[in-house]
């Protein structure tokens, strides 16, 4: 009977621990180690003691591997089994506490309470059994379950019936008389239940009160102190990679397949990589907290009287990179692929990394608000909406009056929105090779920089992250989500089809997406319907990380000025001549743009970081150069950046003349620019690609400015000067 209460209070200790698991796996695996233990110690009790461990370590090696089996098959695991035990065994107990409940049962789930059980049952049958000390053999049961209790913590109810369970087992052992040869033997023995069951009672009376005390207090949560999963930039931010995939547009990243095509005209579907929350003025995050998932997880609270439908999609991998994973939102169970989740924003990440030829199935429930409840519907505010509401400080003044003039007139949430989304889709023009950048200098130069300069032209990239915070500055709760357009009847998803949304957060609805994308291919200015302040370019372009898979997207800072002034020369030079030499011109004109951006796209973007930084310090000096100032060669890198920033002086209508209300634009700082060239030269081969992209946008924001203090016909001139094309050669 002792060894039967132990057994049931070991296979308690599973059972509690069970309710944060997916399915009943672990808890027929824990009573089959309490189970083993103990009958273990029963067949050993008449062998020498020391013979009882190691026969016990042996079969619990056998058990543990039985486990893991069981559990690697139910988990559909094709890992070897020798690298899967490996794993389980290294990474059990950060797995444990890390996994997001509900924890599915798979190996590195269930070795430790495996283990943990039989160790116990162990310790518990040697005493309470071998050395009849019951009262002393039901500590460890005792230990095990109040370990259960804790690693459950607040994500389950008091378990009340396992814990009364636990204790009647307790008396069922102290009172069960052990057999004895002799009535003094047997009657001592009965003493010494009586006398341990007294004690249990008593301390069940001085400390039954507190105990139901703590029933109604929250527990704490271990999984608080346990660090989980982290992502680096690119998947922090992947809003900084919209810009180098629309310069691949042909780039397959990965195959959307859906389980049922759709009926009818085939169309598209929006297929989600991550949902950005948290915005500070210079880079929107997730700002998310990845926990490891089972294949089953955490159910989305329902919106009421919204429609849900379930849709079941493969993912295949093919060039798309980083941790993220593209899924339809709301993802509810993944299969073929080992996943972290944040349950606050929805988003998806494989641990380890995404691989070519990837593939695992998503399967997402859509709900479907009635969006007709729009107009009425309000905007949440307090507490819970304050992360939605959040601004990074030095908010551009040009910016906040806009935001006040788009509110002004729309006191309803959805009418400021549809305000703010007219407002940018009339406004601008979509352009793919447009700079990537959304902090507040970026997004300035966006909405109010000079048409043909970079100016009121960009990516959805800036057109998601102007309006999200737009939307903030009216109290509107936003965020931004980057994704992808996929065929909704499957097919390749390339870098063409990325794209970036605003969604806004409304009472009742939940999240409803708006598309501020532009309505016409002639926007009207912004001047025509709001005059801010002189704006100009951002001298110091906010750091990025590019994907390592594309050409970092900086580049547009000084490319669209150089496509915008491309074919104007022929005009200027052509004004009294022959129709055909007007035509030679051009042509000639467009050929030299057309190759000097080729140029620069291979300095910049091409080759390992230390030849991107050789060719953003060519586009610096190249960049003087067409500014009329002479590049001496003895000067250091240092030197050379003191020299740059000196004004270089108005002679011949170098510079042209500032007027007080227009004055020239700062010349930008070049620390990154030095720093990236001083590594390359004195350590070769330490240059990262973060390195690299953030000298070539120093380079061009330099470049940029310094084309900007020109005169009008020296700007022209040095859109087509062909001396970069032979300089370096």
């Amino acid at each position: 009977m002792v060894a039967v209460a132990l057994i049931g209070m070991l296979s308690l200790a599973g059972l509690v621990l069970g309710r944060i698991y997916a399915d009943d796996l672990l808890v027929q695996l824990v009573a089959g180690a309490a189970a083993g233990s103990v009958g273990a110690g029963l067949l050993t009790r008449r062998l020498p003691s020391w013979s009882a461990a190691p026969v016990s370590a042996v079969l619990l090696a056998g058990y543990t591997a039985l486990a893991l089996k069981v559990a690697a098959g139910h988990a559909g695991l094709a890992t070897p089994f020798p690298a899967m035990v490996r794993e389980a065994l290294v990474n059990g107990i950060p797995r444990l506490l890390t996994a997001l409940i509900p924890v599915e049962s798979t190996p590195d789930t269930v070795v430790v309470p495996v283990i943990a059980t039989w160790l116990a049952g162990l310790a518990a049958v040697e005493v309470g059994v071998r050395a009849r000390r019951v009262l002393l053999g039901s500590l460890t049961p005792v230990l095990l379950y109040a370990g259960a209790l804790y690693v459950v913590g607040p994500n389950a109810g008091a378990a009340v019936g396992p814990t009364l369970g636990f204790a009647a087992l307790v008396v069922v052992a102290l009172v069960t008389p052990p057999v004895a040869s002799s009535g003094k033997i047997r009657t001592q023995a009965l003493g010494s239940a009586a006398a341990g069951l007294v004690v249990v009672l008593g301390l069940g009376a001085v400390v039954g009160p507190w105990i139901s005390g703590q029933v109604s207090a929250a527990p704490v949560d271990p999984r608080q102190y346990v660090e989980p999963p982290q992502v680096d930039s690119l998947d922090e931010s992947p809003l900084n990679r919209i810009s180098g995939w629309m310069l691949t547009p042909k780039q397959q990243l990965f195959a959307y397949q859906p389980a049922t095509p759709p009926t009818g005209k085939p169309g598209t579907v929006k297929v989600r990589l991550a949902v950005l929350s948290d915005y500070d003025g210079v880079t929107w995050k997730v700002g998310g907290t990845y926990r490891n998932a089972g294949r089953v997880l955490p159910e989305q609270p329902g919106l009421p009287g919204a429609d849900t439908t379930e849709v079941r999609q493969q993912i295949t991998v093919s060039g798309l990179t980083g941790r993220l994973l593209p899924a339809i939102a709301t993802p509810a169970e993944v299969s073929g692929a080992r996943v972290a989740y944040d349950a606050v924003t929805g988003t998806l990440i494989r641990p380890e990394g995404l691989t070519k030829g990837l593939a695992y199935t998503v399967t997402s429930r859509v709900q479907s608000p009635d969006l007709n409840m729009l107009p009425t519907a309000g905007a949440p505010d307090g507490d819970a909406v304050v992360r939605y509401l959040k601004v990074g400080t030095g908010v551009p003044d040009t910016i906040q009056k806009l935001a006040d003039h788009l509110a002004d007139g729309n006191g309803a949430a959805y009418d400021r929105a549809v305000a703010i989304q007219e407002f940018l889709a009339q406004h601008y023009r979509e352009t793919p090779d447009a700079p990537t950048g959304h902090a507040y200098p970026n997004l300035a130069y966006f909405l109010f920089g000079p048409r043909g300069q970079g100016g009121q032209e960009g990516t959805s990239e800036q057109f998601a992250a102007s309006f999200a915070l737009l939307a903030r500055l009216t109290r509107l709760p936003s965020r931004v989500v980057v994704g992808f357009t996929a065929p909704a009847a499957g097919g390749q998803v390339t870098g063409g089809n990325a794209v970036a949304w605003p969604e806004v957060l409304f009472d009742g609805l939940g999240w409803v997406a708006f598309d501020p994308m532009p309505a016409t291919d002639d926007p009207t200015p912004v001047e025509q319907d709001f005059i801010p302040k002189p704006s100009t370019p951002p001298t110091t372009p906010p750091e990025t990380t590019a994907p390592p898979e594309t050409a970092a997207p900086s580049l547009s800072a000084v490319a669209a000025p150089v496509a915008a002034g491309g074919g104007t020369p022929a005009g200027v030079v052509a004004g009294g001549v022959s129709g055909s030499l007007l035509v030679l011109l051009g042509l000639a004109a467009l050929t030299v743009v057309q190759l000097r951006r080729g140029l620069r796209r291979r300095r910049l973007y091409d080759g390992s970081p230390d030849d991107r930084i050789t060719g953003a310090w060519r586009e610096f000096t190249d960049a003087l150069r067409l500014s009329g100032q002479p590049v001496p060669d003895h000067l250091s890198a240092t030197e050379m950046s003191a020299y740059a920033a000196v004004t270089p002086p108005a002679r011949g209508g170098l510079l042209r003349k500032a007027a007080p209300e227009d004055p020239l634009p700062p010349l930008p700082a070049l620390d990154e620019l030095v720093s990236a060239l001083n590594t390359v030269g004195f350590a070769p081969g330490a240059a990262d690609s973060g390195q690299a992209d953030r000298a070539g946008a120093q380079a061009l924001s330099y470049a940029a400015t310094l084309r900007e203090r020109r005169s009008w016909w020296r700007k022209l001139w040095w859109s087509v000067h062909p001396g970069p094309l032979r300089w370096h050669r």
